[in-house]
């Protein structure tokens, strides 16, 4: 299916790598202008570059942390400044972080909360009274399959994440009558820079792909998704394909969970 994004504006928070990185490139080339946010400038230069050489419309960078709500107001005012309104926001930022319970200080807690459900939270209020008066918006919150299957040990992250998810659901009864559609993508094991990383640090003396093939054969399908695949059903639910389509949690895990 061919989705045309052309006229749109689109955030995309955390898109100087994995996901983020995808789900922006898959949003610029159809068509839409593409605001990318993340904390560090040099990578987020780079990334926009990136996305640029297949991008149909325009390509920005907007360094933000988005744990900060100052950063925040300050990157949409700037997207605001430079699009003029702002029609998608997909809320990617924010890594798996997963401890047992006794360890997870306050601070690890509320570093956490800040990431991912503050984060939406904040961002999601500056750009829903532009979505609901021109009476068409998207927000996309990626979460985990831990937001519907807490596992032990799973903490912070699957607590953030279960917000988010109600934080979806909330958001979605209360704009569905102004043609503003909120969802959120529950993210498996998919192949990232997280996982490079991980494997990087395990030190391992095996490749990436034998690293990624093993971890994949627990999996009902058998392997790891890839980014590109999670960023083409962004991009569908972006569009007015999924027009009626809202308050959902689309588990993306090649079938891991075991919650539907």
């Amino acid at each position: 299916m061919e989705i045309d994004l052309t006229g749109r504006t689109a955030i995309i928070t955390g898109a100087s790598k994995g996901l983020g990185l995808a789900i922006a490139t898959r949003i610029a080339e159809s068509g839409a202008d593409v605001a990318l946010l993340a904390r560090r400038p040099d990578v987020l230069a780079e990334a926009a570059a990136q996305v640029a050489t297949t991008a149909k419309a325009r390509v920005v960078p907007f360094a933000c942390d988005v744990s900060k709500a100052d950063d925040i107001k300050r990157a949409h005012a700037a997207i605001m400044e430079r699009f003029g309104k702002i029609d998608i926001l997909v809320n990617n930022a924010g890594e798996s972080r997963a401890m047992p319970f006794a360890d997870v200080t306050d601070e690890i807690w509320q570093t956490d909360l800040d990431q991912k459900l503050f984060a939406a939270i904040r961002t999601s209020r500056l750009v829903l009274d532009g979505m609901k008066s021109r009476r068409w918006g998207r927000i996309i919150n990626v979460l985990n399959i831990g937001a519907k299957a807490p596992r032990a040990g799973g903490a912070p992250t699957v607590v953030s994440r279960a917000a988010g998810m109600a934080l979806t659901k909330v958001l979605a009864g209360e704009y569905a009558p102004h043609n503003v559609l909120v969802n959120a993508l529950l993210v498996g094991l998919i192949v990232s820079d997280q996982w490079v990383r991980r494997h990087r640090s395990l030190g391992q003396n095996v490749t990436f792909d034998e690293f990624t093939t093993k971890i994949g054969a627990n999996i009902p399908l058998g392997r790891m998704g890839t980014a590109e695949e999670f960023a083409s059903i962004v991009c569908f639910l972006a569009s007015d394909a999924a027009g009626f389509i809202t308050g959902t949690a689309i588990n993306v895990d090649g079938g891991m969970s075991p919650v539907v």
